[in-house]
């Protein structure tokens, strides 16, 4: 005879969720610590996490729950590892046939400029600019100060700005 085990109502709504949510959030995985393969190990710990918890943050905010235990667990790596690996597997789909060189060639170039940045500039302009968080709620997930955040934004921008010189960082568009 085979045994069957219950699934519980928690269970199903813990894989719903994270189906509904594991591409957005590798993608913000990746553009925090560059490397696909680091950012895949980051997200499946932080699921982890996130499970052994579920019951108590399912009903609350689990996003802000699992992109805090990700971006925490970024900085606390690279403390660890004290240098980082950048790769340029895009975790995105690949460029359809229609689009433009100079489409693809501005990615790159921005992922050439993310790699000039130190770890906690690059989780902060993440943050800020991708997730689109205030300067409390980025402070709050990366374990830090407003004015850490503000000094860091400050100075991700500068170098991005020196890396990407042809962008304008303030419009969001190109000279």
């Amino acid at each position: 005879m085979g045994r069957t085990e219950a699934v519980w109502p928690a269970d199903v709504e813990f894989v719903e969720y994270v189906r509904a949510r594991q591409h957005r959030l590798l993608r913000a995985a990746y553009l925090v610590c560059g490397d696909l393969h680091l950012a895949e190990d980051l997200l499946q710990g932080a699921l982890v996490k996130l499970a052994g918890q579920w019951e108590r943050v399912r009903d609350e905010q689990p996003d802000a729950y699992v992109r805090r235990i990700l971006y925490r667990d970024a900085v606390s790596s690279w403390r660890k590892r004290r240098h980082e690996v950048i790769g340029l597997d895009p975790v995105w789909d690949a460029p359809a046939a229609s689009w433009e060189s100079e489409t693809v060639e501005r990615r790159l170039d921005v992922l050439r400029a993310l790699d000039t940045l130190s770890p906690r500039q690059r989780a902060t302009v993440v943050l800020r600019f991708f997730e689109d968080r205030s300067e409390r709620d980025t402070a709050d997930i990366l374990g830090c100060s407003v004015g850490t955040v503000k000094s860091q934004t400050h100075d991700a921008l500068a170098r991005l700005r020196a890396a990407m010189p042809r962008a304008d960082l303030e419009t969001g568009g190109s000279r």
